[in-house]
């Protein structure tokens, strides 16, 4: 590889983003360079080795490369290191701080290179601001009060320069040390002016965010602290090199009461501590992380397999001891190297951290604080979304109708049974309730007590308790049957051969159960008990999924059936199978008839199940919402949750999204207090919600919650597509690293025959992100990878698109000759396309597109001629298929060539006709009229062209 190619790559890595990547690229790199003779280039490779290593979390490789670099600098001079002088000092800062982090490092070391910084800054001329700055730091990290106060008045002092932190981290350390002091309104108020500026610092605006945390929450000032928090963890959380400051993070979450979240970011994060940038942040996380799994009793965290330890589950508990060690043990090092105790008195407070004052709620996807404690993302805080309101329910209500307090034992089984048919849940409960208290423990006829276990199993299948429900079913069938009542026996046998349907190791059971009680109550039951017996032969299909067959058995139910509340449920029933054939028309009908009987009859559990039914299936989603309001007006606590999740998604389809975020945000709250499955999914829906309204931030953070969900569930296709949405999103935030890393991650997922299409839309989607940031050589890799995937997938068009792109990436990477290369091959892709006699619009569009993007490339490279023929007609085919903009774009780009040609007449005339029909004030018309006025320069007509610039506002030299 020649010096000029090192000197490429050297580039190419210093433009790549901190982080392992970029440290491989650096030493694959040194290594090359130490084989050349190119001391400049040996110099400059390692100047930008010291940068890489602090930000890329492996500070200590960075006292290798600084040491080498001052000396090389001092040994033997050379011009070029004059321009590298004030970063070499800069880099002086670096050391200290990093050294402070390793105590191994003798403290008199640190102190030398201060001593050193000091006499080259004074050397230099410039201000001692920043070596005050660092002596106070090393003051502070032993714990010398005296000395430290001395150092900060000086360092406040003493006039800043340009070897000064920015005007971000300079107030950071500022706020750090007033927080330190319990001087927590001035941190804020010198904070807030800082936040209100430019911050463009790679640690900036998340270091001081960071350490703002505790001053916002001592002050009172709880939304901040709590955008802050997401702000700043929202770009840490990918940067090892932050580990110090997500253990800050760690630490705010325990002190606010989000137990849950807190751990979560540990479980995220604890891996880290394998390859933990420097002892002190180790030690740092370590705590913080112990003091918040202190208090999640019994959970469990999941860890990544790390050298000869497997991956697994561990207890929280185990956790704690194995992180105080590892914590105390650490801080004991540095204090034994600094001679004082200050780390770790540190480290103890942080072990003992506990919530302090007012909760604050963190989450963007759960609204109230849960009352259970479980490791992961499914147990978060409350975000601050409002409530959707619903009428005001009474907790417990009174039964409908009175219990009798005359009724013999077999009469109020008789009535509790009614209740329970008439779906009065609160009558039922009560009656029961009485009959246990009047009539338990005495002496029963055997009908009585098998009546009173075939409704103890109705109690615990309305208490979702299948395993207890069958098998009181069973105990209640065999007792029928010892009574000698065959037909009660079948009405218990059906409802149990229901329950059994639903597990698949006793489905066939089930649905035997149920036929042979249908048969059974065809000839010897009454005309309530043979409708009932074909219903259940219905609902056991439909456990089964067997919706035709269920859609048969429900139509067999008699339409005059006198029991309107088996009527009612048949046409709920009806509804959903409906529904699950995809006969929507049908289904809303049947739902709507459904609505009708629930509100007649006023049971609230069947208008909920018609409301919602109705609402999945109507064509208007406004006229869904309205189901799913009246569902919310009604619905029982167990329905609660799908009741939110069906609004939330007609809201989304009725393009009113802020209002479905609180829907999902609730359904998300309830599956979390319930335990429910399907959090991570409907996590997903929220961060699509989240971002639909344009709250990133809050989307960014939910996407991560559910991708983590969906991994541990091993859906890795939902994982996968949210992965896809959580890029998207990275990328409308301006975070393009991560949302580059997230689809490098897919396209490696979906390599396999069966998501080529898939795979190359991702890598052409990183490739537009990374040609949109002047990443134009990697953009091209990725084109030409999205290229080769769509060819494989059989999609000529698609890979016309990524080849055109590709083209012109290597083009502006300074690939002439690739570019032509890549060119020719479109060109020949092109061919069989324009051979079409009817060609679609795409096709149409993107041989246009071709057509001009390869006329740019030519123009660049010198082929002004070809370019101009390549432009021939494309205007006009654009038009046809509607493409204006386009269209413009390349009549402008046509007025260009011909003036590079020499041809001004003819580029007046295109110019002058395309700038008529631009809108005024944008940029296209400012373009078509600068052009135009070197057009009409050219013809001589210059009294014309001043007119016209001076129409939009140009000048000659713009």
């Amino acid at each position: 590889m020649s010096d000029e190619d090192l000197w490429r790559v050297l580039r190419q890595a210093a433009d790549m983003p901190y982080g392992a990547g970029q440290i491989a690229a650096l030493e694959q790199l040194l290594r090359r360079v130490d084989a050349s003779d190119d001391r400049h280039l040996a110099f400059l490779s390692r100047m930008q080795g010291t940068t890489t290593y602090i930000y890329g979390g492996e500070p200590a490789k960075s006292f290798v490369t600084f040491a080498w670099c001052l000396a090389e600098f001092d040994r033997d001079p050379q011009p070029y290191h004059q321009r590298y002088t004030h970063q070499l000092l800069w880099h002086f800062k670096y050391m200290v701080n990093g050294m402070l982090k390793f105590p191994e490092l003798p403290l008199d070391r640190t102190y030398a290179v201060l001593d050193d910084m000091e006499r080259r800054y004074r050397t230099a001329g410039h201000s001692l601001q920043a070596v005050h700055k660092h002596r106070y730091r090393v003051a502070e990290h032993v714990g010398d009060a005296d000395a430290a106060e001395h150092w900060y008045r000086l360092w406040q002092s003493t006039p800043r320069d340009d070897l000064s932190d920015c005007a971000g981290c300079d107030p950071t350390s500022v706020v750090n040390h007033l927080t330190g002091t319990g001087r927590y309104s001035e941190a804020v108020t010198l904070a807030e002016p800082v936040l209100t500026g430019r911050l463009s610092c790679t640690e900036q605006p998340q270091s001081i965010l960071t350490a703002l945390l505790v001053p916002y929450l001592r002050t009172g000032r709880h939304d901040a602290a709590r955008d802050a928090h997401r702000e700043a963890y929202r770009r840490q959380r990918t940067n090892l090199s932050d580990l110090w400051d997500i253990g800050d993070h760690v630490e705010f979450c325990t002190l606010t009461g989000n137990e849950a979240r807190a751990v979560e970011i540990v479980e995220r994060h604890l891996d880290w501590l394998d390859r933990a940038p420097s002892p002190a942040a180790e030690m740092h996380f370590a705590a913080t992380a112990a003091a918040a799994l202190r208090r999640v009793g019994d959970a469990t965290l999941h860890r990544r397999a790390a050298g000869d330890r497997p991956a697994g589950e561990v207890p929280a508990a185990e956790l704690v001891t194995e992180l105080t060690e590892r914590a105390t043990a650490l801080a004991a090092r540095f204090d034994e190297r600094n001679g004082t105790t200050h780390q770790s008195e540190i480290i103890a407070r942080r072990l003992a951290t506990e919530p302090a004052g007012e909760h604050v709620p963190l989450s963007a996807s759960v609204r109230r604080r849960p009352r259970r404690r479980v490791a992961g993302p499914a147990a978060e805080e409350q975000p601050a979304a409002r409530p959707v309101s619903r009428p005001a329910r009474v907790a417990d209500p009174a039964p409908a109708v009175p219990v009798p307090t005359d009724a013999t034992a077999d009469e109020l089984l008789d009535f509790a049974t009614e209740r329970w048919r008439s779906h009065d849940r609160a009558g039922f409960t009560a009656a029961l309730a009485a009959w246990d208290q009047r009539f338990a423990g005495t002496d029963l006829p055997a009908s009585t007590a098998a009546h009173r276990t075939e409704l103890r199993a109705a109690e615990r299948g309305d208490a979702d308790d299948v395993t207890g429900a069958i098998d009181l079913n069973r105990a209640a069938l065999a007792a029928w049957r010892e009574v000698g009542d065959e037909v009660r026996a079948q009405v218990v046998a059906g409802r149990l051969g229901v329950q059994l349907a639903s597990a698949d190791e006793t489905a066939e059971e089930g649905l035997e159960l149920v036929r042979a009680a249908a048969e059974t109550l065809d000839a010897h039951g009454d005309d309530a008990q043979r409708a009932g017996a074909r219903h259940r032969i219905a609902l056991a299909l439909m456990q089964r999924e067997r919706w035709s067959e269920a859609l048969d058995a429900l139509d067999r139910v008699p339409a005059d059936v006198a029991d309107r509340y088996l009527a009612t449920r048949v046409a709920v029933h009806r509804a959903h199978v409906l529904e699950q054939l995809d006969r929507l028309p049908e289904a809303g009908t049947e739902a709507d008839r459904a609505r009708r009987l629930s509100r007649e009859l006023g049971a609230d559990d069947l208008l909920t199940g018609a409301c919602l039914a109705y609402a999945r299936c109507a064509e208007d989603p406004a006229e869904a919402v309205t189901a799913c309001d009246e569902a919310l007006a009604v619905a029982p606590d167990d329905a609660l949750l799908p009741t939110r999740v069906t609004r939330a998604r007609a809201l989304m389809a009725a393009d009113r999204a802020p209002e479905a975020v609180d829907d999902f945000v609730e359904a998300v709250t309830l599956c979390v207090e319930r335990g429910a499955p399907g959090d991570a999914l409907l996590r997903w829906e929220l961060a699509n919600a989240y971002r639909a309204v344009g709250r990133l931030g809050e989307a960014a953070e939910v996407a991560e919650e559910a991708v983590l969900g969906l991994d541990r569930l091993g859906a890795q296709a939902e994982a996968d597509r949210c992965r896809h949405l959580l890029a998207g999103i990275y990328e409308g935030l301006g975070e393009i690293d991560p949302a580059l890393a997230l689809l490098e991650q897919l396209a490696d997922n979906l390599d396999s025959p069966d998501n080529l299409p898939h795979r190359a839309q991702v890598l052409e989607e990183a490739g537009g992100i990374l040609y949109d940031a002047d990443r134009d050589a990697v953009a091209a890799q990725r084109f030409a990878a999205a290229a080769n995937a769509y060819r494989q997938a059989g999609l000529p068009v698609d890979e016309l698109r990524a080849r055109r792109r590709e083209a012109s990436a290597r083009y502006w990477a300074g690939e002439p000759e690739a570019a032509t290369d890549t060119l020719d091959t479109a060109d020949r892709l092109a061919v069989p396309l324009a051979a079409q006699s009817d060609p679609v619009p795409v096709v149409t569009y993107e041989l246009a597109m071709l057509a001009e993007g390869g006329a740019r490339i030519l123009t660049g490279v010198g082929r002004v001629v070809e370019a101009l023929d390549r432009l021939d007609g494309v205007a006009g085919r654009l038009r046809g298929i509607e493409a204006f903009g386009e269209a413009a774009q390349v009549e402008i780009f046509t007025g260009e060539v011909l003036l590079r040609l020499d041809r001004p007449a003819e580029a007046e005339r295109i110019l002058r006709e395309v700038l008529g029909g631009l809108p005024d004030g944008s940029r296209p018309a400012q373009q078509t009229a600068w052009l135009l006025a070197r057009a009409l320069d050219g013809l001589d007509r210059a009294e014309e062209a001043t007119k016209l610039r001076d129409e939009y506002g140009l000048h000659e030299d713009d």
